[in-house]
């Protein structure tokens, strides 16, 4: 079954929690890089409304972030949408620094996404991504780089397929897992 027209980018509110939840429950995180799927279940149990403000952050006030070696860093501008075809499908975040196209070292591209491994080669990475490209263009940025793991095949076809080209091949910072990756560049 592949992503149906009513496939929509949805800003998280209290009527998609309970999708939410039930995805974390299973065991799917909405970070690459490390589970958070426990912290975002506590976080959404102590405080609904914060957490869901946390999705929607252009202004960096949500707090420091946790890298995957445990490493505190600064929250960049950003915000996070549900990739939503009737129930949760996963979730695709851009973010940015506001005056440069420039991101920090530890923060691999403009735009993340994860989906539930499910709804996994249906299209979902790929319609979410073509539909986060406008966002960025509204805040004025020319183009997003993302990058994948270098084994990534699906990703990089999902990069691709908006019109992503590769750059060049990255070493990860120590952070995370991976030593090598792909930077690709998505034109606006």
């Amino acid at each position: 079954m592949q992503a149906s027209d009513q496939t929509i980018l949805v800003r998280p509110g209290p009527e998609h929690l309970p999708d939410y939840r039930a995805a974390l429950r299973k065991g799917w995180s909405s970070n690459t890089t490390r589970d958070v799927s426990a912290e975002e279940l506590a976080s959404i149990n102590s405080d609904a409304d914060a957490f869901l403000m946390s999705m929607d952050d252009p202004s960096a006030l949500a707090g420091d972030v946790k890298l995957a070696d445990g490493t505190m860093v600064k929250r960049l501008p950003s915000l996070k949408r549900f990739i939503w075809d009737q129930g949760f499908c996963g979730i695709i975040n851009l973010r940015w620094q506001n005056g440069t196209t420039e991101l920090p070292p530890h923060c691999l591209g403009h735009v993340g996404y994860s989906i539930v491994p499910w709804k996994q080669r249906r299209g979902y990475a790929t319609r979410a991504l073509a539909e986060i490209l406008p966002e960025a263009r509204k805040i004025g940025l020319p183009f997003v780089d993302l990058s994948t793991d270098a084994e990534n095949g699906p990703s990089q076809n999902v990069i691709t397929a908006n019109g992503g080209v590769l750059l060049r091949e990255i070493q990860v910072p120590d952070a995370y897992a991976k030593s090598t990756g792909h930077l690709y560049r998505i034109h606006l």
